[in-house]
């Protein structure tokens, strides 16, 4: 969640872009916004209420603001809807995913039931099959392995990630690896695929926000022991090596800047 709209914002075009003005116009962001590139997904609340959906009223309102305040190479598949991306950072892809505008509202129980919907669905299976970078870094709003079907994560929707997953494996893509936020805690999963390389999915969260320590009591049964951290904070990423033996270095740091857990992995080890 890049911004939090309010509820008097939801359905009018310029609350939208005064919620959005007011996030960008906070003096202490001005050092982070002016000095590094800066890529964006969303969430419910930068899209639109809490827990929305594909059938939000005012989501064109909300697209064109995201375009006017985040500097993505594209928005959409082919222009179409939504704001999905890709973009690369030296030898490394982000696939940037957008999980509100394509999705079934969490209530219904008829129908097919989707995050990412059929065409952005594909995108991302033909994307991660065309990269040939040796970390592929999916990106999206909401956590992706997490077991705990408590909140707005994969787990209600087990038929799509398992679709995702078995696409992975079947095309055999190397490399990937899940980054989401929203749970306002931070954490890093790892799911272990008999005879294939594991999928990792680092959850950083709150920046800004109310954290959630409570949250370290929830059944994650994937979570890499002592990863959980449960207040404000950011993670910073390395990627070193030779060509061919690439590392990943996470290291999730405090509101103060103290490094708080740091996790290695190797591209090796991801094929």
């Amino acid at each position: 969640d890049n911004t939090y709209l309010r509820e008097v914002d939801w359905y009018s075009r310029s609350g939208i872009l005064h919620r959005n003005t007011h996030t960008r116009s906070l003096p202490e962001l001005q050092p982070l916004l002016g000095s590094v590139h800066h890529y964006a997904t969303w969430d419910d609340h930068d899209y639109g209420p809490n827990n929305s959906d594909r059938s939000f009223r005012q989501k064109a309102d909300t697209r064109e603001a995201f375009e006017l305040f985040w500097g993505n190479p594209t928005y959409g598949i082919d222009g179409g809807p939504g704001i999905t991306t890709m973009f690369q950072w030296a030898d490394v892809d982000f696939f940037l995913l957008d999980n509100r505008t394509f999705r079934t509202p969490n209530r219904r129980s008829t129908g097919e039931r989707t995050i990412l919907g059929k065409q952005q669905l594909q995108w991302l299976i033909d994307a991660l099959n065309a990269s040939e970078a040796p970390f592929k870094m999916v990106v999206m709003g909401g956590q992706f392995l997490n077991p705990y079907n408590g909140y707005e994560n994969y787990s209600g929707f087990p038929e799509e990630r398992e679709q995702i997953l078995r696409a992975i494996s079947e095309n055999d893509i190397y490399g990937v690896i899940f980054f989401d936020g929203d749970r306002h805690h931070s954490e890093l999963s790892k799911l272990d695929r008999p005879g294939r390389y594991p999928i990792y999915d680092l959850t950083v969260s709150p920046f800004t926000a109310g954290p959630n320590p409570n949250a370290a009591t929830e059944a994650n049964y994937l979570r890499v022991e002592n990863t959980f951290y449960g207040d404000r904070n950011f993670a910073l990423l390395e990627v070193s090596g030779p060509r061919k033996d690439r590392v990943l270095k996470i290291s999730l740091r405090d509101k103060t800047g103290a490094e708080r857990w740091q996790q290695e992995i190797r591209a090796q080890a991801l094929r």
